[in-house]
Order: structure tokens, then C-alpha cells, then sequence
């Protein structure tokens, strides 16, 4: 508070944030003020204040429309199937997972009270009381069983089966306590269980299209591919929501998302290309949230299939890549070199000594002429779907031409580009998003049986070592390990990572409380929960 205020106390400052929390309005604390016998010298110092205070205050209340980038016909509310920014939000809107992370990474509580582990390998989980379903059943032990037993099942088709392999046995102790068992010791685990697939379900849910979760929106309307309705869960046990109702599609096009951001029609739109900044910054009305924790748009080379079996053409293309190119232009100086491997410099684990390939035209050339490919034509699928990636695949292409290597770029459309060529191409494009530990990259990424092995990378070195270093305490032996794992997915497999990208969200300035996330864009696909209107 002010220095001139010689009346005034921090009880005071505390009673008026208390007071705007309840709903006061601004004679309100006019009154309170003078109450307070506060000289009028200081009333604009006050109403200053309280003017912050206002606008940093969650209000209920409004309802907005959010578009996305993806979409599929195959979107779901089954947390266990999500694979699309789209099921994320969703999933994040209608469900809760037993921890969830913090902007600094760290696992905090959600559904679950506590936590804890002597041995990091026998768990005991907590539950928070008096938490219900959207139907009105009760959360119990028997739900989290349940929910994480079915990644277990494999006609589930759970796209964390690998990771939740690890967890060998469940118990429910009591109506609100269960045990897990892991298979070896993983100090990971509370925050394994902030992935979004870990979401709990009701105990024996078999139909999920009705998106029935203890989460923050209950579900109005559901129709994949197109959009979705979420309806103020008037029972829910925090704070939020604050909006009464979302609805949420997805826009794939991006100028089309950038003009329905500006023309009002919606007040969200996620991961804003940076080349349209332009059209955007300085736009009255408009706000933009920008964070780099680890997005990467990625151009996979599978060692199965020709070109990629022969080494010399990975290792040509890894110095045919012009990182720094890429991030000033491609995203405006909006990320930071890669060094083709999944953890970002954001990550307590990245290995900033391992250094990325330079850009050597002469010596991609002479690693092509060994694996025999110029005068080839090489076909390499491109999509708007992934971020970037038609412009990264332009200036490969154009670095390729000037040393006789031809690329044939192919650009498909978004609509059934995961589905139909992710992880199929040769050579194409991938995008991934943020994940809080190597170990969880690791094993949905690089792992021989990764069940998004996008180069087919296969190594039981790297295999034996990812199973040792999740069982370690010793964070200094498990950081120099997860290094040397680092140093070998950049030699061995076929993937580029040329830049970490920082992603953007636009909103109306209308919309507050949008904060960055360790889990991704769009406040790890959680916004819907923690953002509010301001009239």
C-alpha cells in the first residue's frame, strides 16, 4: 500500500482483496474506505489498487467458443484414446487426473489428497473426499482402479499402454485410498499420472461418449470432428469454472482461425503460426500468450524403409537442415535450435552439451553421393497439420536443390493427415507435444515398441538404459544417463527436431487468466477451467 496512506494497514489491503473476492463493488470500496477514515489523498491510490485487483480477479459467469488446429472424425471423450489437441481439451474440460503439473513443472494434487512412496516403487494414493461425478455417483477407490487398469487391457487401445505397462498392480485399499504397484521403482510416477490420459472414469464405464468425469464442465453436446459444448459443473470441488459455458472446435486452416479470432466469432485461437503475428499484433482487442516448454515439429526419416535405410542419407539430411535459418524465418525468431532429440532446454534433463549438427551443404552433398540418392527424386510429405512444417520442408527442399538433391515435397491436407501418413511416409513431417519427463518422451517416442516410434528406431542399448535410469534416485546419475540417451537418439534415429517452438495462443483481451504450461499450449489444453471473461 501506498506510502502516503498513513492510516491504512495490511489488514485493511487484505479486507478489500477479500471484499472484491465476495463480489464488492467499486462504491462499495468507496465506502470501506471511508470507514476506514483513509484520507481522500489516498482514495485514488486505493481505487488505483482496486482496480487491479478487479481485473485480476476471476469472474463467473459468460461463455466463449475456442478453436483448435486439429480434428478427426476419430475425436473421443475417452481420455485412453486421446491423440489430438482437441481430445486434450476436452478430456481436460469434462475429466480430472489424480495430479496435474504446475507452471514450474513440479506434480500437484488434484483428485488425489497424497501421494507418497518409501521405495518409489510401492505407491499409496490418497483420495480428496466429497468429489462426485457429473451423474452424481461419488469418486471412490474402485474408479481409479478401474481407470488405470483398462491402459492395461489391450482392446482398450490406450495410447499410454507402454507407460502404464510399468504399473503391475492395484488395490483399493479403502472407499478412498489405493495402492499401485510398479513393476521397478519410477520416482516419475505423480507425474506419469498428470498425462492427460491418465484422467479417471467411473468405475465400469463402457460408453464415454457422455463424457461423464468430476471435471470443471459438463458435457452439452459431443459431436467428433466438429465440436463440442461444455455446460459449468455447478457441483465441482475447486473454485472454477468461471465461465458458464465453452464450446470448442477446431479450425484447422490458419488464416481462417486468425480471422474468426478477429472478427469475434471466437475468442480463443490456438497456436497462432508466427508469420501471422503481423496481422494480429497491435490489433486493438487482442492478447497474445506466448510459451516454449517443448512443442517440436519433427521430419521423420524411417530406417525401415528406403531412403532411411541407408545411414549416409539421415546423416546428410541432419546437416542439410538449417536450424538457425528455420527459427529466424520459418517462426520469427518465436523457438530455439534443436539438436534431434525430444528434450527441450526448457527441461531440467536437456543435454545442452550435446551440440546440433551444422548446416554443411558440401558435406550432406558427399553423404548423399555415398548412399547413391542424387539424381533421385525423394518424395517427403508435408501438412498444415503439423505446425510449420510446410515452410520448414520449403527451405529443406530449397537447400537440397542448390546441392542436387531433389525433394519432392508433397503437401496433403490436415483432414486425415495422422491417421493416414504420420508414422506411415517414408519421409514426413510429425508434431509433438510437451511431455514433463524423458522417461514419458522416451518411452512413447524413441523405445523399440514406442507406440509412436516415428522412425522405427529400435535399440536394446537404449532400451536397458531407459528402464535403469526411471528407477533411480540419484538425480545426478539419472540426468548423465538420460544425456548419453540423448547423444543417441540424435546419432541413431531418423528424426530432426531443427527447432523447439514456442507456442502462441491469441485471445480477446477479454479473456483472462491464460497462463503458460509445461504440458503445452492452450495452458496444457486445460484453459477451459482457469480462464474467465472480464466485462
Amino acid at each position: 500500500m501506498s506510502h502516503e496512506i498513513t492510516n491504512w494497514t495490511a489488514d485493511d489491503d487484505g479486507r478489500v482483496e477479500a471484499a472484491i473476492r465476495r463480489g464488492a463493488s467499486r462504491r462499495d470500496l468507496l465506502k470501506m474506505m471511508v470507514a476506514n477514515g483513509a484520507a481522500l489523498a489516498a482514495g485514488s491510490t486505493i481505487l488505483g489498487r482496486a482496480e487491479r485487483a478487479f481485473a485480476a480477479s476471476p469472474k463467473k459467469g459468460g461463455a466463449i467458443k475456442a478453436a483448435g488446429w486439429s480434428t478427426s472424425t476419430a475425436d473421443t471423450l475417452d481420455p485412453a484414446k486421446a491423440s489430438f489437441s482437441t481430445d486434450y481439451v476436452r478430456c481436460c474440460s469434462f475429466y480430472n487426473r489424480l495430479t496435474t503439473l504446475d507452471k514450474s513443472g513440479a506434480a500437484q494434487m488434484e483428485l488425489a489428497e497424497s501421494i507418497e512412496s518409501q521405495d518409489a516403487q510401492t505407491w499409496t494414493v490418497k483420495l480428496k473426499k466429497g468429489v462426485t461425478f457429473h451423474d452424481g455417483k461419488p469418486l471412490t477407490a474402485d474408479d481409479v482402479v478401474f481407470s488405470l487398469k483398462r491402459h492395461l487391457d489391450k482392446a482398450t487401445g490406450s495410447k499410454v499402454a507402454k507407460i502404464a505397462a510399468q504399473m503391475t498392480g492395484f488395490k483399493a485399499v479403502d472407499k478412498t485410498t489405493v495402492e499401485i504397484t510398479l513393476a521397478s521403482p519410477n520416482a516419475d510416477l505423480p507425474m506419469i499420472l498428470a498425462l492427460h490420459h491418465f484422467m479417471i472414469v467411473a468405475d465400469g464405464t463402457t460408453d464415454f461418449s457422455q463424457g461423464n468425469g468430476t471435471g470443471a464442465f459438463v458435457r452439452e453436446a459431443f459431436e467428433p470432428g466438429v465440436r463440442s459444448i461444455g455446460m459449468r459443473n455447478k457441483n465441482y470441488f475447486k473454485d472454477g469454472p468461471y465461465l458458464d459455458q465453452i464450446e470448442f472446435i477446431a479450425i484447422t486452416e490458419e488464416n481462417a482461425r486468425v480471422n474468426a479470432l478477429l472478427s469475434g466469432d471466437i475468442q480463443l485461437a490456438a497456436s497462432i503460426n508466427p508469420r501471422s503475428l503481423r496481422l494480429i499484433e497491435g490489433k486493438e482487442g487482442i492478447a497474445l500468450s506466448k510459451s516454449t516448454t517443448g512443442n517440436y515439429t519433427d521430419l521423420n526419416i524411417r530406417l525401415d524403409m528406403a531412403p532411411g535405410n541407408k545411414k549416409d542419407f539421415i546423416d546428410g539430411m541432419k546437416h542439410l537442415v538449417n536450424r538457425e535459418q528455420i527459427v529466424k524465418s520459418v517462426l520469427r525468431g518465436f523457438g530455439v535450435v534443436g539438436n534431434d532429440q525430444p528434450v527441450s532446454p526448457a527441461n531440467f534433463f536437456h543435454n545442452s552439451d550435446l551440440k546440433p549438427k551444422p548446416f554443411d551443404p558440401d558435406k550432406a552433398k558427399s553423404l548423399f553421393q555415398k548412399a547413391g540418392v542424387l539424381g533421385t527424386s525423394i518424395p517427403v510429405v508435408t501438412s498444415e497439420a503439423a505446425n510449420s512444417a510446410i515452410e520448414m520442408a520449403m527451405v529443406i527442399q530449397a537447400s537440397a536443390a542448390a546441392i542436387g538433391l531433389t525433394l519432392d515435397v508433397q503437401r496433403v491436407p490436415s483432414d486425415g493427415y495422422w491417421d493416414n501418413y504420420w508414422l506411415k511416409a517414408p519421409v514426413h513431417f510429425g508434431n509433438i507435444n510437451p511431455r514433463p519427463t524423458p522417461d514419458i518422451l522416451f518411452s512413447l517416442l524413441y523405445a523399440s515398441e514406442a507406440p509412436w516410434n516415428e522412425s522405427r528406431y529400435k535399440s536394446e542399448k537404449f532400451d536397458k538404459m531407459m528402464l535403469e535410469a526411471r528407477g533411480l534416485l540419484d538425480q545426478a546419475k539419472r540426468k548423465q544417463m538420460y544425456a548419453e540417451m540423448q547423444v543417441m537418439i540424435a546419432e541413431e534415429a531418423g528424426t530432426i527436431v531443427p527447432a523447439y517452438i514456442s507456442n502462441i495462443d491469441a485471445t480477446s483481451s477479454k479473456l483472462k487468466g491464460l497462463e503458460p504450461s509445461p504440458l503445452g499450449g492452450m495452458m496444457g489444453y486445460a484453459f477451459a477451467e482457469y480462464v474467465w471473461l472480464d466485462s
